[in-house]
Formats: structure tokens, C-alpha cells, sequence
């Protein structure tokens, strides 16, 4: 449990902890504070919605990153799931894996909508891809591998060119290559058009031109017996050529009405311009209201943005302590201290504070269960230098003494410890990340002791640390 996100449920990507001590994923987090004010951790409401505090609230300066958790998560032994897939191995080598996996199921990249295994992504690209585009070698045409395939493309020598000659005849076809349509390819995707006029124009020009060496597809084209050999059949083709000739005469004198039909046209002329200008002032005001309300939208949504800003730049005001002295109040100890035992919360952090105004950023994290030396006998209490805004301006390393105190509710016996810092340890050079590897005390106080009803460390469910840091 102590791997999965509080929001997904899945295991962590980049985990961060918030102060409740539930971990999320970095971008589930995002995702939340983008989406929700005032975001509350979902994991504290469904345990116990009675005991909700500041803790349980989500913002960004709250979290910190685990790397302890990061690194455990990168050497867990997994396996792919991918039906068919043997792959085993570490999870920091997982999501490289699931890149090459060839067992995955992909979508294919065309937009076809059609789902394959990566190894059978190359077939389908190549025989059953609707949006896989070749180009015909003969007519440049692109077509789909589905058309291609189809049109017996690859097989057929006989293919379109966009002229009327080789659209209409082919040399192994025994009938003329036309249809209503135009092009014998328009059903697997050729845009080329031709009308009637067009045909017999060619034909009648043929005909005039030589009439008695016709090439074999113009006798198919009037529907004429391919072999000819006697006189007789040959005037017969002279008599179908001339009423071709009269044919193309014809429809000549068909297209001398397109003059006057078209210098009727302007009559309407003035309508059509007057019903446009109509349409497009009608456009016109209906554009600028809506304009205007996306722009205050976007104003809208960039107050929404400042006025989170602010609320999370007060909550953190109203905890944070700038003179070196801080006090830190866990709630719901006995259940935070149960998580900690079955690991899903081994430690929490406080907020930060700091030693100055412009001093340096700091926090605590505690493990309730211990850690390293005193994990399971002993509560464990480290003090954390984190990257500040003024890190610049300050001495490095870190050289002032620190005082932890556990507060006795009653006033009796407070336990306390100190510690000045080493010099040269890693815990206390100015941050490079968010914050540093954490420095204290593993064994600050016996469990034993932290649970007596002799004392009175925790009361109501609460305990009371204190940090003093001697900035003199």
C-alpha cells in the first residue's frame, strides 16, 4: 500500500509526500490543485472525516519529494502483463520496456482507429490500413493500401493517365473502359472527370482525321466487330463515322445557347451581393458580444488563479515562523502511528519555517515507527535544510545548533535534544534540490515511553514538538 498514489491507486510516478503524510503521484497532485480549491486529501476524509486539519490540506508548498520511496519503487521487481510478453525486471527499466514491448497493443498511428500488437503494425500498415497512402508509380496517384490492394494495382499495366484515350480503352479489354461516373478507377479514388461531348469529340476528330487506319479502340468505342477484312464492313464504318460527325454538330449548337443563358445571370446579380452584405453585418454582430464574453472569461479564470495563489500564499503565512522558534501540532497521532508500523506512512513533515525573515528555509520530519537504528523501539526525529529564496545571500554550510523538544502536556518532564551540525556532511551544504537529506536524532525517544499513561506526550490523540534553532 505504501507505493500506490492516494488519488490513482496505481504505483507512484515521482512521489510526493503532503504533511498528512499520504503520498500522491506529481502529476495527480497537479491535477488535483488545477482542478479543485481548497483540496482536501481524499485518503484523510475517507479514514476518519472527524479528525480533518490543516495537515489534510493539499497545496503545492506543503509537498515535498520522497526520494527514500522514489528509490524503493525504481528497484521493485515487476513484470509485463501484456498477454503473450515474458519480460522481467527492475521497475526503473519498466516504462522503457512498455515503449518496445512488441506484445502491446498500439493505436495505429495513420488514425485508421484500428488498435494492433506493435510486431503486427507493419502488416496492418501494409494490407489493412484505410489511411496508408502509396503513390501510383504509373499516374502519381495516392491511394490507400485497401485501394491499392483493390485495383489490383501493382498487377495492371493499363492505368489511368488522365487522358481520354487511355481512360477510356485498354489493350487486353474488350469493351470501351467508360461509365456513367467517368474514370473505370473512380470507385477506388480517381477524380477525373469526362462527359460525353468530350468522347465523341476525340473520336469525330479521329474519324476525319484517318478514317481508314482507325486504332482497334475506336471501333470498340461505336461497338464495331474488331476485324474488319472486307470492303463492305469498312463503308459501313464510314457511315458510323459520319453520324458521328453529325452528332458533334449537334451538341456544337447545343453549346451556342450558353451565351445568352449566361448574360441573363446579371439580373440577379444585385439580390445575391445585397443578401450577402445582409449575412455578413448579421456575422458581424453576433461575433463582437461573443468576443467579448470569451475575453472576460479569460479574465475570470486569471482572478480564479490569483485569488488560490493568495489563499495559499496566507495559509502558509498564518503557520510559517520566522524568528527560529517553531511548534508543531500532530493530530490523529494513534493512526498516523499504526500507517507508520504497516509502512502505506512512514514519516511526516512539518511546514517549513525559518530562522530569519530572510534567514534560511527549514522543516522537520518525524518517523513514528523509527528509523534506521531505532525503526520499531524508538521515535525518530530529523531536522531538514531546504532550498530557500535568499540561499544566495547566506553562509553555507549550515552551522547553527539545533533543540528538539517532545512537550509534556502536563508540564513535568519535557524531552529534549540537541545537536550542533557536522560541517562536512551532505545534510547541511546549500540545497541543489527541493531539500536535503535529512540530519537528527534516530532514537529522540523510546516507543515504550511515547505510549506510558505515566506521561503525557500524547493527549486527546495530539503531541507537541518544538524546534529551537540559536541563531546568535
Amino acid at each position: 500500500q505504501k507505493y500506490l498514489c492516494s488519488n490513482c491507486n496505481n504505483v507512484l510516478k515521482k512521489a510526493l509526500q503532503m504533511l498528512c503524510g499520504h503520498r500522491y503521484c506529481s502529476a495527480c497532485l497537479s491535477w488535483i490543485l488545477r482542478n479543485n480549491k481548497n483540496a482536501i486529501c481524499q485518503k484523510c476524509k475517507e479514514e476518519d472525516p472527524s479528525t480533518l486539519s490543516e495537515g489534510s490540506l493539499l497545496a503545492e508548498e506543503r509537498a515535498f519529494g520522497d526520494a527514500a520511496i522514489n528509490k524503493e519503487i525504481s528497484e521493485l521487481q515487476v513484470h509485463c502483463v501484456t498477454l503473450g510478453c515474458s519480460w522481467s525486471g527492475i521497475m526503473r527499466h519498466f516504462e522503457e520496456h512498455q515503449s518496445l514491448c512488441e506484445y502491446a497493443l498500439i493505436p495505429c498511428h495513420t488514425g485508421c482507429g484500428h488498435v494492433v500488437m506493435r510486431k503486427k503494425l507493419a502488416d496492418h500498415l501494409e494490407n489493412g490500413c484505410v489511411n496508408n497512402v502509396t503513390t501510383c508509380q504509373k499516374c502519381q496517384r495516392s491511394l490507400s493500401s485497401s485501394e491499392y490492394q483493390q485495383a489490383g494495382w501493382r498487377r495492371k499495366p493499363e492505368l489511368c493517365e488522365r487522358s481520354p484515350s487511355s481512360f477510356l480503352f485498354s489493350e487486353n479489354c474488350s469493351a470501351p473502359l467508360i461509365n456513367k461516373d467517368g474514370c473505370r478507377f473512380s470507385e477506388v479514388g480517381c477524380s477525373f472527370r469526362v462527359s460525353e461531348t468530350a468522347v465523341l469529340r476525340e473520336v469525330s476528330a479521329l474519324c476525319m482525321t484517318q478514317p481508314l487506319v482507325w486504332p482497334t479502340f475506336v471501333f470498340r468505342a461505336v461497338g464495331l466487330d474488331v476485324n474488319i477484312s472486307s470492303r463492305k464492313q469498312r463503308n459501313s464504318t464510314h457511315v458510323q463515322a459520319m453520324h458521328l460527325r453529325t452528332q458533334y454538330h449537334s451538341i456544337t449548337v447545343l453549346q451556342g445557347w450558353k451565351g445568352p443563358l449566361k448574360s441573363s445571370s446579371p439580373t440577379y446579380n444585385p439580390t445575391l451581393t445585397s443578401t450577402h452584405h445582409l449575412n455578413h453585418g448579421t456575422e458581424c454582430l453576433i461575433r463582437s458580444p461573443l468576443k467579448h464574453l470569451q475575453e472576460l472569461h479569460r479574465c475570470l479564470t486569471q482572478k480564479d488563479a490569483g485569488l488560490s495563489s493568495l489563499h495559499k500564499s496566507l495559509l502558509f503565512s498564518e503557520q510559517a515562523s520566522y524568528d527560529g522558534v517553531f511548534l508543531w501540532k500532530i493530530t490523529d497521532v494513534g493512526r498516523k502511528l499504526q500507517d507508520s508500523v504497516t509502512g502505506r506512512t512512514v514519516s511526516l513533515y512539518s511546514p517549513a519555517f525559518y530562522t530569519a525573515k530572510y534567514g534560511y528555509k527549514v522543516c522537520l520530519r518525524v518517523y513514528l515507527n523509527g528509523d534506521g537504528t531505532g525503526k520499531g523501539t524508538h521515535m525518530s526525529l530529523f531536522f531538514v535544510v531546504m532550498k530557500g529564496d535568499y540561499d544566495a545571500l547566506l553562509p553555507w554550510p549550515f552551522r547553527h545548533k539545533v533543540t528538539f523538544m517532545l512537550l509534556d502536556q502536563n508540564h513535568r518532564e519535557h524531552i529534549i535534544d540537541a545537536f550542533r551540525p557536522d560541517l562536512t556532511s551532505a545534510s547541511f551544504q546549500r540545497p541543489v534540490n527541493d531539500m536535503n537529506v535529512a540530519s537528527g536524532c534516530p532514537m529522540f525517544l523510546p516507543l515504550s515511553k511515547l505510549q506510558s499513561p505515566k506521561y503525557a506526550y500524547v493527549k486527546e490523540d495530539t503531541l507537541f514538538l518544538k524546534c529551537i534553532i540559536e541563531t546568535n
